[in-house]
């Protein structure tokens, strides 16, 4: 188990099959997503309620194909509870062809100022702290695994990196949101 400073960090407390990306910025191709001084976020779901657009590029580190998405965020009340939906549209480019992209996700924000995330049918997928500005994510999916840093670079960006690995897949995806307006 990790010490205080990584948990204060937003650093996974498992070392994982990625050290670099739960020590430190991960030295594969993208945007450089550092952030010496993130930008410290009491409430996440306050922080991420509204619309942004999204810049994605996604490496196929076995192929070496790279595509792009490029779309909108949208974290809007989903329910009497306080729950977000996010949602996420777009045109993702890849091999020189443009396909229509969506993902959904829901957001249960916590009194703390932590959120838990899941997927539309109410699977949980991870859980988010940003008060630290940083925050590190673990999800297995069945013989995968995903790793997520998140990072809050200012009141109106956030940046995104997962990397994804097992038997069949090897993919770095990395996001920046700016927030519309």
């Amino acid at each position: 188990m990790g010490n205080e400073r990584d948990r204060e960090q937003g650093r996974v407390s498992e070392p994982g099959p990625y050290p670099g990306l739960t020590a430190g910025p991960v030295a594969e191709p993208g945007p450089d997503l550092s952030c010496p001084h993130p930008y410290l976020v009491p409430d996440a779901a306050a922080y991420l309620a509204d619309r942004w657009d999204v810049e994605r590029t996604v490496h196929d580190l076995r192929t070496g194909t790279e595509g792009h998405f490029r779309g909108t965020a949208e974290f809007r009340p989903d329910d009497a509870a306080g729950a977000l939906l996010h949602h996420e549209e777009g045109q993702l480019t890849w091999g020189g062809t443009v396909y229509p992209a969506s993902r959904t996700l829901r957001l249960r924000p916590r009194p703390d100022g932590t959120a838990a995330v899941d997927f539309a049918d109410g699977r949980p997928f991870h859980d988010l702290d940003l008060r630290t500005g940083r925050w590190t994510a673990v999800h297995p999916c069945a013989e995968d695994r995903y790793e997520g840093c998140f990072t809050a670079v200012t009141a109106d960006e956030w940046q995104l990196r997962w990397r994804v690995g097992g038997p069949a897949k090897d993919q770095l995806l990395c996001s920046v949101y700016r927030r519309q307006g």
